[in-house]
């Protein structure tokens, strides 16, 4: 199992990050140890200050794929979730300014924690589901997928071209604005619609 994420695919996300449109889906890898299961805790690296929150839509893909054609590639997953991509926002910082790759911001241990799956047969509308991220009972991100740059099905295509999906693997899908550190002893909540899909504490 690998985890893909895409980044800067909300627009109000670029804007607060500085980031310019990209015209195409921007993606990098997460090792399967970034993962955590629901409930687990997330435990604070003593290598960064500044952990920052990302809630995002996941897609679970459900048979393996290579060069993906838009028109099919709703086929390659029937569920949904919602995760969180933590970033050490210090090391990724430095990392760029010094014009190295940082992995070591996005791919640490613990920076994946990972909600329960719906089937997307739940959604009417797979491009028009509300999703949010509560801390300490306080919603601190809100998005929708219609708000995406690059829709499930352009993202699917894209990594397609380029990494071979196989059944289980896991994409994050972006993060909308609000993006935020935690500290320790933050209990946090993402929900898709109304319904809590992953609970954890940071320790």
């Amino acid at each position: 199992m690998k985890i893909i994420c895409i980044g800067q695919n909300y627009p109000k996300h670029n804007a607060e990050m500085k980031s310019e449109t990209p015209p195409e889906p921007v993606f990098f890898m997460k090792p399967d140890t970034a993962c955590i299961l629901n409930g687990k805790p997330f435990f604070y690296p003593d290598f960064s200050r500044d952990i920052q929150h990302e809630v995002e839509i996941v897609l679970k893909i459900s048979k393996n794929g290579k060069h993906i054609d838009p028109d099919f590639a709703d086929s390659y997953y029937d569920e949904i979730g919602i995760g969180i991509d933590f970033t050490a926002r210090d090391l990724q910082s430095e990392c760029k300014k010094k014009g190295l790759p940082w992995e070591k911001a996005k791919a640490f241990d613990g920076s994946a924690p990972l909600g329960t799956f719906l089937s997307k047969t739940r959604f009417s509308d797979i491009q028009n589901i509300n999703f949010h991220l509560e801390i300490n009972g306080q919603t601190v991100q809100k998005g929708n997928t219609k708000d995406m740059l690059f829709s499930f099905n352009r993202i699917i295509a894209h990594v397609s071209q380029f990494v071979t999906l196989r059944k289980g693997d896991l994409i994050f899908t972006g993060t909308p604005e609000g993006v935020g550190p935690v500290k320790t002893s933050d209990h946090l909540q993402a929900f898709i619609e109304n319904q809590a899909l992953l609970r954890f504490n940071v320790k």
